[in-house]
């Protein structure tokens, strides 16, 4: 009969104080300026900063320099095209090399487009005729701009003189010839063809690990810093639960996120018209996963911070480096094994590669069946790992008032 007194007051003892430890956990972000930077104001400012430098995601009017040695009507036609296009914008007509070169180191012009004096030459005795393109690589996007330009343009003109030379009895037979397979090239998921599309999503999921791990790192140090024991968990009888003090304290940045990740992850992609072709209830149940792992993965980082700057000291040189090991900007199976397991160790790796799939690409949570039980798997292990370390120091706090009950018990006179 005691028994079954005592297990309901036990749950109600647990969740009196979980519901503590939440409150006191909330009392703690809402108190400290620094943990609020990065709860807040780096998950709110951030994606909005980085959508606006990416705004417009193609760079257009590239500058361009040409060095015209041909002067002839064919090589003044090429030049007007390119200049045509709406990536390219020609500057500058130099007489030398050497003076397009200087455009180029000055930065008033990314690229050089050569006519040697054969060029026209060539193209009427029916060989094959060069034109040469000098490109500052100090930034992929205006190569990719020059490159592009500069080959449709010989493509078309090629085509031109080829069907010039070589007449058929009807236009459709001469379409036939100069390109007997036509081809026409379609950015899938990036009508833009933009650097944005597919890097902000993958910073975006990122942005949401690495706040979640700094400001509860900065927790853990203050706890540390303010503890007179320098202990994770204070000297207080209602943490003494292991169960109780991880999931209060994983419910109160729950809470915290849920409206970080809608406006972070909804809200700003919808703004500025990024690609989102997936269903958002499938977006949504694959963010529960990846929240829960990354609270509890950063809870086990802070579980070893002594100070309030070692969480920043530590990781925020690692947002580069985990963004790299998601394979976003270089494909995974590229990567040597050991890059590939270290990757696994981190939930952005598969929640960057699902999120993407499923907002950019339109996949379902069945086509990102194998990032999603990941994620859950890292729940469940990050977890668990989370448990031993608080655990740990649940103990040590035990140990610490009994040490101290004892203590204050011998202190008192004894009764004659």
């Amino acid at each position: 009969m005691d028994n079954e007194k005592r297990l309901p007051t036990l749950i109600a003892e647990g969740f009196r104080d979980l519901f503590y430890i939440w409150r006191q956990e909330l009392r703690a972000i809402f108190r400290d300026s620094g943990v609020m930077i990065f709860f807040f104001l780096v998950p709110l400012a951030y994606p909005v900063i980085y959508a606006l430098i990416y705004n417009p995601e193609t760079v257009r009017d590239v500058p361009l320099a040409v060095v015209d040695q041909s002067g002839s009507q064919r090589s003044r036609e090429f030049i007007r095209r390119v200049d045509a296009t709406p990536d390219v914008r020609v500057v500058a007509t130099c007489g030398s090399i050497e003076d397009a070169r200087r455009l180029v180191d000055s930065k008033q012009a990314y690229g050089i487009l050569l006519f040697t004096s054969d060029f026209n030459r060539d193209l009427a005795a029916g060989r094959q005729a060069t034109v040469s393109l000098y490109t500052d690589m100090s930034l992929l996007l205006h190569y990719k701009a020059l490159l592009l330009a500069t080959t449709e343009v010989s493509l078309d003109m090629g085509r031109e003189i080829r069907a010039a030379r070589t007449p058929q009895s009807t236009d459709e037979l001469q379409q036939i010839y100069v390109a007997p397979i036509p081809y026409e090239s379609v950015a899938l998921f990036n009508p833009a063809n933009g650097f944005a599309s597919f890097l902000l999503p993958a910073v975006l999921i990122l942005i949401i690990q690495q706040t979640l791990v700094l400001g509860i790192c900065m927790l853990g140090g203050t706890a540390r810093e303010q503890s007179r024991f320098h202990h994770l968990v204070p000297l207080d009888r209602r943490f003494r639960g292991t169960l109780r003090v991880l999931l209060g304290k994983a419910f109160a940045y729950v809470i915290i996120y849920i409206p970080v990740c809608l406006w972070t992850l909804v809200v700003v992609p919808r703004i500025f018209a990024y690609p989102s072709v997936g269903n958002p209830w499938d977006a949504l149940l694959f963010l529960l996963p990846y929240l829960l792992a990354s609270i509890f993965f950063a809870m086990i980082l802070s579980g070893f911070m002594r100070t309030r700057e070692s969480g920043m000291m530590l990781f925020v040189f690692m947002s580069v480096i985990l963004l790299f090991l998601s394979g976003i900007s270089w494909p995974t199976d590229a990567f040597p094994f050991y890059w590939r397991a270290l990757a696994q160790l981190f939930p952005s790796t598969p929640a960057i590669r699902g999120f993407v799939l499923i907002k950019s690409c339109g996949a379902t949570l069945f086509d990102v069946a194998r990032e999603y039980r990941l994620l859950w798997l890292q729940t469940g292990l990050y977890f668990l790992l989370a448990a031993l370390v608080y655990r740990r120091q649940i103990i040590r706090v035990r140990r610490k008032m009994i040490r101290q009950y004892q203590a204050a018990k011998a202190r008192q006179p004894q009764p004659e």
